[in-house]
């Protein structure tokens, strides 16, 4: 683990005074969100949420599920550093997995079952309003971006006119495999939705830091997010696309071709089918091609602050060509499955281009047209720290400090996830309701948690436990 030469002195080492510094900004960003939204909502100003940053309501609550998520959050905070360590691989995948369930179920049971689970999904802007009318798909998806704009007598709901046509899909195919109704779906999204806390570590392992997925695993299991995994459609793609990039990890890491083409194909159909359940998700771009550079890069041999010598320049570089030669074919396996995926939704008559433009006009048919952008852009990212946890801010510090010396995957993927959630909050199609919305990036935050000092790990564990727990008591979210 890299650190700064204070970082490494007693006194400093679990919180050296530049994290103080980044967690203190961050808090500010935070609480300077908070009462902007509230002075501009009670002045004439509204930033159309009425918790700002978070779209939510300011309902304090208290509900069935919370004793079981404060005790997950205990168990968790005081035993996942210890186990996460210690368990062997599977048994960890498999605790983990179950652990992020149960925490992200008793966070909906906040709520209670209809409003915390059955009823998300079954609200009129909602995906499962137009489910039952969808009893043709290949004339649906013939259809879909002509009932994409609004004010029209079949445009479709806010959110199935704001994605392409897959995850309308999704929920279809659930109602036809006989899942139909809001638990099965709200329940399909949570379960999906905790493969997360699997993929991630299985990505770092698989890119040769099996000490980096053991430390960030307990920072997955207690994510914050899980308020909006449990339950909404975009905790299920942040489940879809960790998985995808998992695989790719796999694919480009696997000693036998066959397993290594197969895995890279699956990767890539995923890839594609993730930009078919979110326009935004192509912003997934510069996790996957971290994911090829840490494969493609020999690990580094040191990570001392000195510089090499210039005679392992050109021996980095010599040895460059035979990995790239090694990973052509799973990255030809890849476009592949991908290109099946475009082909087929395009040959069923949906051209993502033209979803994509008519999407932007039906945001700002919306209250996106009266969301400033001189908010949100700021904003945003706080929601984002209160999805993602108190310790991604610090991580993306350490990831950005990291950088120009160490090209690990715990340093690049949370800089890349970082870069794509800067280029979705600029680009202005992302004002509001990013807690959610961004949940596919955040994932890949708490990969660089072995950029934390190791004491003050269980700390920040504890900090994005009380984040979750707060935020779930205090307001009531939506969608």
């Amino acid at each position: 683990m890299l650190a700064t030469r204070a970082d490494t002195q007693p006194d400093a080492a679990a919180f050296p005074r530049a994290d103080r510094i980044t967690t203190a900004l961050a808090a500010a960003l935070v609480a300077g969100s908070i009462v902007a939204g509230l002075v501009l909502n009670l002045t004439g100003a509204p930033v159309q949420a009425e918790a700002a940053p978070l779209y939510a309501l300011w309902r304090p609550h208290i509900g069935p599920g919370t004793p079981c998520a404060l005790a997950v959050a205990a168990a968790a905070v005081l035993h996942g550093p210890r186990l996460a360590a210690a368990l062997p691989w599977r048994r960890l995948l498999v605790a983990s997995y179950a652990a992020t369930v149960l925490w992200t179920l008793s966070l909906a049971m906040i709520d209670g079952w209809q409003r915390g689970l059955a009823g998300r999904l079954t609200a009129q802007a909602e995906y499962l309003t137009e489910v039952p009318g969808v009893t043709d798909i290949p004339a649906m998806l013939r259809e879909f971006t002509g009932r994409i704009l609004d004010f029209q007598p079949d445009s479709w709901t806010t959110h199935v006119s704001g994605h392409p046509p897959g995850a309308l899909l999704v929920f279809v195919w659930l109602d036809r495999a006989g899942l139909g109704g809001g638990g099965a779906a709200a329940l399909a999204c949570v379960l999906v939705g905790a493969l997360a806390t699997v993929a991630v570590p299985v990505t770092l392992r698989a890119l040769g830091r099996e000490s980096a997925a053991r430390a960030a695993v307990p920072f997955l299991v207690l994510l914050p997010g899980a308020v909006w995994v449990g339950a909404s459609a975009d905790g299920l793609f942040a489940g879809v696309t960790s998985t995808a990039i998992a695989l790719l990890a796999l694919a480009l890491t696997a000693a036998r071709r066959g397993r290594a083409l197969s895995y890279g194909c699956a990767a890539g159909a995923l890839l594609a089918f993730a930009c078919y359940l979110s326009y935004g998700l192509v912003l997934l771009a510069p996790i996957a091609l971290a994911t090829v550079a840490v494969a493609v890069a020999a690990p580094p041999a040191t990570t001392a602050t000195t510089a090499p010598q210039l005679t392992a320049v050109p021996t980095a570089a010599a040895a460059l060509g035979p990995r790239l030669r090694a990973v052509a074919p799973v990255l030809v396996a890849a476009a592949v499955g991908g290109a099946l995926v475009v082909v087929a939704f395009t040959a069923a008559g949906f051209w993502w281009l033209d979803g994509y433009h008519l999407v932007v006009q039906r945001y700002y048919q919306g209250i996106a047209s009266e969301r400033a952008y001189g908010y949100w852009v700021f904003a945003n990212v706080a929601a984002l720290l209160l999805s993602a946890g108190p310790a991604a801010a610090v991580i993306v510090r350490r990831a950005a400090v990291a950088l120009p010396r160490d090209r690990a995957a715990y340093v690049l993927l949370p800089a890349a996830a970082a870069l794509s959630i800067a280029a979705a909050d600029l680009s202005g199609l992302s004002k509001a309701e990013v807690e959610r919305i961004w949940l596919s990036f955040a994932v890949w935050l708490p990969a660089g948690a072995a950029l934390l000092p190791a004491a003050a790990r269980r700390g920040w564990l504890a900090a994005g436990a009380a984040t979750a727990l707060i935020v779930n008591h205090l307001v009531l979210t939506i969608w």
